[in-house]
């Protein structure tokens, strides 16, 4: 009997035609077409309209290597790269100091919000930067005249208490003692000096001494800190116990290859004053800053990414926020590092309702990633991430990275307190930077904790002049989903156990095989929505992690 490339006809009856079975893969080679849909029918608007994350599938490849073996680096900007492709939103229910600096470690990247004063933003950044480090070349020094409540103050503002004590009280002065969270705990007098408390016996290292010898030294001597001085006994850096076992803990942290600080990044806005907020951002040790707009493809936005290119050359600038080709181009021609791609696709976002203005999320991202990959520009999906499904979904479509809000606003690091909803479960407030009560909250000049806020609230959408306030987003609140310490190692692993079905070992590797067609995709009905998620049970537990 004739070998047929059509599809046989189904039934349990059916005669098998070739008797072979060997001859599978062989046959399979034989049909002129391939299961599924390659990115660029999927994403047809003429055949069926745009698509969001909902609506269609990645389809299963070949299994050939552990989900382990599945490594996700990939850039965040043209020149920095992460381990882990994901990033916290610069919203003020979502990052602050305490979120960037757990995403960091985790190997992701979190945006600090602008809607605060500058120098309260420069200091959450100043936080980050001092949070982890190898050899800290610019540690607190005391001066032997300081106060034992000045100490008490400092670890109260940097939330640490060694501190070591230099004659001038400065960096390349003599080293006299250090002061301990300890020295300062339990002591009376504020009003004495450190001289007083400070530990004399001293535990040092040589400058010129690697990390790895400087650990050694201090495994050994079983002290909190490491002074590191010169030939003359001068303070040079100083290393810390605590730092030593977060690289033991957190091997995928977010550090420049030349540095062992995290990686810090933080939003402004387009306006002339945000000048002087970058400054102070710069100053306080910013890696990649972030311009933050609803609609990025704006003459602000353009002459901003010139500015900060030609100021600080140093910092990388991620543009945005687009959604088609056309205003990515602009940004990309400007001089962007990158590009954040959506428009209405927040969970408490509603421009597209409001403003008709907008692209589904998948869409969105597939026609922006593909230009912009032609000039070496990441971008960042931003929006519409309710799952492990939807982030892949995401990188699939071209995304480098993505970006969330809402998914992470219950955790432990988001801003905010916990409250019980009048439903009896634990929940904590979450707001989109569009709504009514984000815009009104700055409009007003700041509330009782920042007098001296900005209206980053209103800059966003170009509304800090409106006499009427149009809301393009909302506020509610969120579950609570635990620390993001066990939910961004859950997100992760579900990350790789996806491309090791989908047959890639990598993000790039995912990209490459979409792009020239091996990953195949397939559309989805309300029906088939409806059948892949839980359906025809009486009541179930929904626990994703442990």
């Amino acid at each position: 009997m004739p070998i047929s490339n059509g599809d046989a006809a189904p039934g349990s009856a059916m005669k098998a035609e070739i008797e072979d079975y060997t001859k599978a893969l062989e046959v399979l080679e034989t049909y002129t077409t391939r299961d599924g849909l390659d990115v660029d029918t999927l994403i047809d608007s003429d055949k069926h309209g745009a698509l969001t994350y909902n609506d269609f599938l990645v389809l299963p490849g070949y299994i050939g290597f552990p989900a382990s073996d599945v490594t996700l680096d990939t850039p965040v900007t043209k020149r920095i790269s992460l381990k882990v492709p994901l990033l916290s939103s610069p919203m003020d229910t979502v990052t602050e100091h305490n979120m960037a600096i757990h995403m960091a470690l985790l190997g992701g990247l979190g945006v600090i919000h602008h809607n605060c004063s500058p120098e309260d933003q420069a200091e959450m950044v100043r936080k980050v930067k001092r949070y982890e480090n190898g050899f800290i070349l610019d540690p607190v020094v005391l001066s032997p005249k300081a106060t034992v409540g000045e100490a008490k103050e400092l670890k109260a503002k940097w939330g640490f208490g060694g501190f070591p004590v230099t004659e001038d009280g400065s960096l390349r002065s003599k080293l006299i003692g250090m002061v301990t969270s300890r020295d300062i705990q339990f002591h009376p007098n504020n009003e004495d000096p450190v001289t007083a408390i400070m530990a004399t016996d001293l535990v040092t290292a040589p400058a010129g001494t690697t990390l790895a010898e400087a650990n050694d030294v201090l495994r050994q001597s079983k002290k909190g800190k490491l002074p590191i001085v010169d030939t003359n006994g001068n303070l040079v850096s100083l290393l810390s116990r605590s730092d030593l076992m977060k690289n033991l803990y957190y091997p995928l942290a977010s550090k420049l290859p030349h540095s062992k600080q995290l990686i810090c990044s933080a939003a402004i806005g387009t306006r002339e004053e945000d000048k002087h907020r970058l400054k102070l951002l710069v100053e306080a040790g910013l890696d990649i800053v972030n311009l933050d707009s609803s609609q990025g493809n704006s003459l602000y936005q353009i002459e901003m990414i010139k500015y900060v290119k030609k100021t600080f050359p140093e910092i990388d600038v991620i543009a945005g926020n687009v959604v088609t080709r056309e205003q990515a181009a602009s940004l990309i021609a400007a001089g962007a590092d990158g590009l954040r791609i959506g428009m209405g696709s927040g969970s408490a976002c509603i421009t597209q309702e409001v403003m008709a203005c907008g692209r589904p999320q998948a869409a969105a991202v597939r026609s922006v990633s593909s230009f912009a990959a032609r000039f070496g520009v990441p971008c960042i999906a931003d929006g519409g991430i309710q799952n492990v499904g939807h982030i892949v979904k995401g990188l699939a479509m071209g995304a480098s990275t993505v970006m969330m809000g809402g998914l992470l606003a219950g955790t432990t690091e988001s801003p905010g307190e916990y409250y019980v909803s009048n439903e009896g479960l634990l929940v904590k407030a979450y707001r989109g930077m569009g709504s009514i009560a984000a815009m009104e909250d700055r409009k007003a000049g700041g509330s009782a904790k920042d007098s001296k806020a900005s209206n980053a609230g209103t800059a966003r959408y170009f509304s800090e002049k409106a006499s009427v306030l149009v809301a393009q987003g909302v506020a509610g609140s969120v579950v609570d989903r635990g620390s993001v310490t066990k939910f961004i190692p859950y997100l992760v692993a579900g990350v790789q156990h996806s491309l090791q079905e989908i047959g890639t070992q990598s993000v790039a590797a995912l990209h490459e095989a979409v792009n020239n067609g091996t990953v195949r995709f397939e559309m989805r009905s309300a029906s088939a929505m409806a059948e892949g998620n839980v359906h025809d049970l009486h009541s179930y537990d929904k626990k994703l992690y442990a």
